[in-house]
């Protein structure tokens, strides 16, 4: 498995852990991670930490040129705000572990120019079907949705 993949593994696992939503994110630039991250949104009460979110902010202030030269490896697909975020700063890569679960504005993305590629890894899966099954209404309220539905 890439490691840059299993660095944003172990991000969700590490929220998960401290009671968050197991999604993870790294930020890559020239081959090393610059920034990394995952879900906080139950433990700092945040409307906006999701783990690309929260990967970015850790990154801190970049400059244009770095983030052209980054790629966003994320454990799931990112929804509408973190794929804009992709789209502000002109990241031009982004690497899914999974989007079975969930999936984004993929497409949209592709047709932005990005080079959006899933990975469909098993073990981003079982920890998103498995918190799903466990905490279904913090599930949703996550991604915007009353009662499974949009």
């Amino acid at each position: 498995m890439d490691n840059f993949l299993q660095a944003a593994i172990e991000e969700a696992r590490s929220g998960l852990k401290n009671g968050g939503i197991p999604i993870g994110s790294v930020l890559v630039i020239d081959g090393k991670i610059v920034g990394r991250g995952h879900n906080q949104r139950v433990q700092k009460d945040s409307v906006i930490r999701h783990a690309e979110m929260d990967c970015l902010e850790n990154a801190g202030r970049l400059q244009p040129a770095q983030y052209r030269r980054a790629t966003l490896y994320s454990t799931l697909s990112p929804c509408d705000m973190c794929s804009g975020t992709v789209l502000l700063y002109k990241i031009p890569t982004v690497i899914i572990g999974e989007n079975r679960t969930f999936r984004g504005p993929e497409d949209y993305l592709r047709s932005r120019g990005v080079q959006v590629q899933v990975v469909d890894n098993v073990e981003c899966v079982g920890l998103m079907e498995q918190f799903i099954r466990d905490h279904p209404a913090l599930w949703n309220e996550d991604i915007g949705e009353l009662n499974g539905r949009p």
